[in-house]
């Protein structure tokens, strides 16, 4: 696993051992930076802040700051994946630039001063099968954590379902083997 773009492309990033964590893989990753990049119509990584849900690795957030966002958010309930993200961030040299949080994501709660919320944009990567996306979405933007316009990237298994909530709208959708991509954008009025 590495970086596919930016100023870090090619650097490698660890995942923990066993079989909890499910990173996105190069190939679905770089499809998702490239749609971002020249298919949907948003403000663009410069000086974001990007929060990565479900983070595992990190390697959606880490592929952002490569890419010029300025500072990434990562929610994990899950230790041994905040410590291996912690380590690629500072493989990478980017350590200041995050902000792990260690939170129990289908149950959030309003985002602390360190989130620097609200934000624009937002990757949702809950293990495949398990419909903590759904519970993800909504809490982050019931809690306050997403900006009116805000863009959430969704990664599901292709057979995984997904009820859009009502206040977003589907902006595009990519199948990529077993991953299913889903793009909305939270409805500004």
């Amino acid at each position: 696993m590495r970086i596919v773009g930016g100023k870090y492309k090619g650097r490698a990033l660890t995942a923990p051992p066993g079989k909890d964590v499910r990173p996105t893989s190069d190939r679905v990753r770089e499809a998702i930076f490239n749609i971002l990049a020249h298919s949907i119509d948003w403000d663009g990584f410069e000086g974001s802040v990007v929060l990565d849900v479900f983070a595992g690795t990190g390697a959606l957030g880490l592929e952002a700051l490569s890419r010029g966002a300025a500072h990434g958010v990562f929610i994990d309930n899950d230790p041994g994946a905040l410590k291996c993200l912690r380590g690629n961030a500072a493989k990478l040299g980017v350590a200041r630039d995050i902000t792990p949080l260690k939170l129990d994501a289908s149950r959030l709660t309003p985002p602390p001063r360190a989130a620097q919320t609200p934000l624009r944009l937002v990757f949702l990567d809950a293990p495949y099968g398990s419909g903590l996306s759904d519970q993800a979405l909504l809490g982050l933007h019931h809690k306050g954590w997403l900006a009116a316009g805000a863009l959430a990237v969704i990664e599901l298994g292709k057979d995984d379902e997904l009820s859009v909530p009502r206040d977003f709208e589907m902006v595009d959708e990519r199948t990529y083997g077993a991953a299913r991509v889903l793009f909305l954008r939270l409805k500004t009025s």
